[in-house]
């Protein structure tokens, strides 16, 4: 049995909400994205002999949930998607005040990036990783993610029928994932 390390709970502790955030980033699911935070969390807790103290442990932890989750998704290929919507329609709610208005228009607009651009804008906009820490989380050069990032802005801009990222509103999601670095 792996004896209690006090210090390294607490870390993992504290990553749980940014894990989250960005899980679910991923799949769109919040109880997947739950299942993947929890799996994320065993793996690091059996591995953490192999984590390096003094590196960027959000970083590692990220990169242990972004390839549990593209090993899932090879798993899932045969699996029938929610191509028509009808299932994730049951599950959501009629917004009542603008703010949800807008937010649920962003999340809809981020739902049809690429997942590599939806992936890198998540990483530096939401979770405020530098380009070069995303880069290492998703194993590409860091002009690769800078380019992802600026498409998947350029993109919602379009999308969310805005002429530039001053027509963004109040919602600190929003205004976060559009903001430049």
């Amino acid at each position: 049995m792996t004896p209690v390390d006090p210090e390294m709970r607490t870390l993992l502790l504290a990553a749980i909400p940014a894990l989250r955030a960005f899980a679910f980033s991923l799949t769109r699911d919040l109880d997947r994205s739950d299942d993947l935070v929890q799996e994320t969390l065993v793996r690091a807790w059996t591995k953490a002999d192999s984590f390096t103290p003094g590196t960027n442990l959000y970083a590692w932890l990220f990169t242990i949930l972004r390839n549990l989750f593209y090993s899932e998704q090879r798993k899932r290929r045969r699996e029938v998607e929610d191509a028509d919507g009808v299932m994730a329609g049951r599950l959501t709610a009629l917004p009542d005040q603008e703010a949800r208005v807008e937010l649920s228009a962003f999340q809809a607009a981020l739902s049809t990036l690429p997942a590599n651009q939806r992936e890198a804008l998540v990483l530096v906009g939401a979770q405020n990783f530098t380009y070069e820490e995303a880069a290492e989380i998703c194993g590409v050069a860091v002009g690769t993610i800078k380019s992802r990032v600026s498409r998947a802005r350029g993109r919602l801009i379009a999308l969310l029928g805005m002429t530039g990222p001053d027509d963004i509103g109040s919602d600190g999601t929003t205004l976060a994932a559009m903001s430049h670095s």
